[in-house]
């Protein structure tokens, strides 16, 4: 399979934010986190829309991560699954039909009641969208609005953390370390408390660059692969990382998308969100220790 296409399409007749995540989650443990193997399609609440994503997936090679509750649409999964030889699995319904026996209730089957329109559900949306605007520095005047600033050089997860910690209602920019050129002036208007640097060991790098290249077709003799390229790269960042001593720096080799998430919202709760007299500590113990 190309490499650039989705591994799964989440698929929904609700938001596909469960679907979505829960694919990350699955995904991680093959160290493949990246939302971009995961292609949501949400609020498919009739058997044409859903034929419709189900031959999308087959043209994709896409597995169907499914969470439809409707209990008239939910059969027909399988079903049109099987008729254009498309794998399928249900995140749902074993739960449920779990829950109900133990319980001994009957589900009420109605899409979406986990995800009202309520306040935080349109934080959320705002952030993604915020994330998505924002990404590789592409609005340097925005930075300042950001909850959370990511810095680093190419290819040290700085576009998935950025997408992963936005779905939990965090506006995040990220801003690319690049040789020989300077940091856009609007970083050093930021709180410096807001900014995280990511590091990564040049080998570990390397072998993520040349997968990427090969998956793009690039030639292999591209100084973007290069070790010693690499290299200069990643004293560049330390020089630009060392002038700024009050960001925090997390190493992000060999660590999963879900992991460094949790050490930078970790950290950025415990100084922006944490109750006065709350210890803080251990959130900055593990922040110097990335």
């Amino acid at each position: 399979m190309n490499q650039q296409q989705p591994l799964v399409m989440a698929v929904s007749d609700a938001t596909g934010e469960t679907a979505q995540q829960t694919c990350r989650a699955a995904l991680a443990q093959f160290g493949k986190a990246d939302d971009t193997l995961i292609l949501v399609r949400s609020h498919i609440l009739d058997e044409e829309g859903l034929e419709k994503v189900i031959v999308e997936a087959k043209s994709l090679g896409a597995m169907v991560a499914y969470t439809i509750v409707g209990a008239e649409l939910r059969p027909r999964v399988k079903e049109l699954a099987e008729k254009h030889d498309v794998r399928a699995v249900d995140l749902l319904t074993p739960l449920i039909a779990r829950l109900a026996r133990h319980m001994d209730e009957s589900p009420r089957s109605v899409p979406g009641l986990g995800y009202e329109l309520d306040e935080e559900y349109f934080r959320r949306v705002e952030a993604v969208e915020f994330a998505v605007y924002n990404d590789d520095g592409r609005e340097p005047r925005n930075l300042t609005k950001a909850d959370i600033v990511i810095v680093g050089i190419s290819r040290t997860s700085k576009t998935p953390l950025s997408n992963y910690i936005a779905h939990r209602g965090y506006k995040v920019a990220n801003v690319p370390l690049v040789l020989d050129l300077p940091t856009p002036p609007e970083l050093d208007d930021v709180d410096p408390q807001r900014v995280f640097g990511l590091v990564i060991e040049p080998s570990v790098l390397m072998k993520i660059r040349r997968e990427r290249m090969e998956a793009l077709h690039m030639r292999p003799d591209s100084e973007y692969g290069d070790i010693q390229h690499i290299r200069r790269e990643a004293t560049w960042a330390k020089r630009i990382l060392d002038q700024h001593p009050q960001w925090t720096v997390i190493n992000v080799t060999r660590k999963a998308v879900e992991e460094t998430a949790a050490r930078i919202l970790t950290l950025y709760r415990s100084r922006f969100e944490a109750r006065p007299g709350e210890d803080m500590a251990e959130a900055e113990t593990a922040g110097k220790n990335s």
